[in-house]
């Protein structure tokens, strides 16, 4: 008799498969359109995507299924997979393997299950609530470093930049802020795997504003998972909709959050 798998062996089933086709894209001839100004989607993008929804809609019956690419409603939902089919696009575009599809499942405003697959380094993160965060078969524990000076940070840049708007300013002024007091900054292009490296203790701290769902579903089990401390700019628990995302280790979670400048849109 076929022993049935758990969800979290089902979520890491698709996801694997999934990443054939990101596999198979990264090398290849790529169909680029943008979405915005500098926001780009590619037809391997929508074929992931479309391919992890007719597996995820077989597996989890009763759950929204929340895609980049698909989604247009609200993120009010009761049980939800957010699912960011390639997160990192431009990385994708550009030949960096720094890239992941991510899958995070929520249940009353809480994550359950995650993972972060990176099929071009072939790094797979997942967590179940719980039960802890792994790289594999690989437990994971953010790091234990308390001094800010010493911490490399993980951050990344708004869309809405271009515009040279409240969210520009907001970056700027951040970064003027923090560089004096860190070791150094790392924008890699993609917060779930930004988020998922924080779980390793390679990165000490991570912030950005105007996410999604999908970038940080997964993500945000991963750290907590993993003994960080995930909230928004103002240190209450993160929600989607919020400004911005502030993740660590909790003592340079809490050095961040002392630091960052609080968004306005007067700014």
């Amino acid at each position: 008799m076929k022993k049935e798998l758990s969800e979290i062996e089902t979520l890491k089933r698709i996801v694997l498969q999934a990443g054939e086709i990101v596999r198979e894209g990264y090398r290849s001839r790529k169909e680029i359109r943008h979405k915005g100004t500098v926001d780009l989607v590619t037809q391997y993008d929508v074929e992931t995507e479309k391919y992890l929804l007719n597996a995820l809609a077989d597996a989890f019956p009763g759950y929204a299924l929340v895609g980049e690419e698909s989604y247009d409603g609200t993120y009010d939902l009761e049980r939800a997979i957010y699912i960011d089919p390639i997160d990192g696009t431009a990385n994708f575009v550009h030949g960096i393997p720094h890239l992941a599809i991510s899958l995070g499942l929520w249940e009353a405003e809480v994550p359950r299950l995650a993972v972060v697959y990176n099929p071009i380094l072939d790094e797979l993160f997942w967590a179940e609530r719980g039960a802890g965060a792994w790289l594999g078969e690989e437990r994971l524990r953010v790091s234990e470093d308390a001094v800010l000076q010493n911490a490399l940070i993980a951050t990344g840049f708004p869309y809405a930049k271009v515009d040279r708007g409240p969210e520009y300013r907001w970056v700027v002024e951040a970064f003027s802020t923090l560089l004096p007091r860190i070791q150094d900054f790392r924008r890699l292009g993609a917060a779930a795997c930004d988020l998922a490296y924080l779980t390793r203790g390679i990165f000490a701290g991570f912030y950005e504003i105007d996410l999604k769902p999908w970038d940080v579903a997964a993500g945000i089990l991963l750290v907590q998972e993993a003994g960080g401390t995930v909230s928004n700019l103002e240190g209450r628990p993160y929600r989607f909709g919020d400004k911005g995302i502030v993740a660590g280790n909790p003592e340079i979670h809490q050095r961040l959050l002392e630091q960052l400048p609080q968004y306005t849109n007067n700014q």
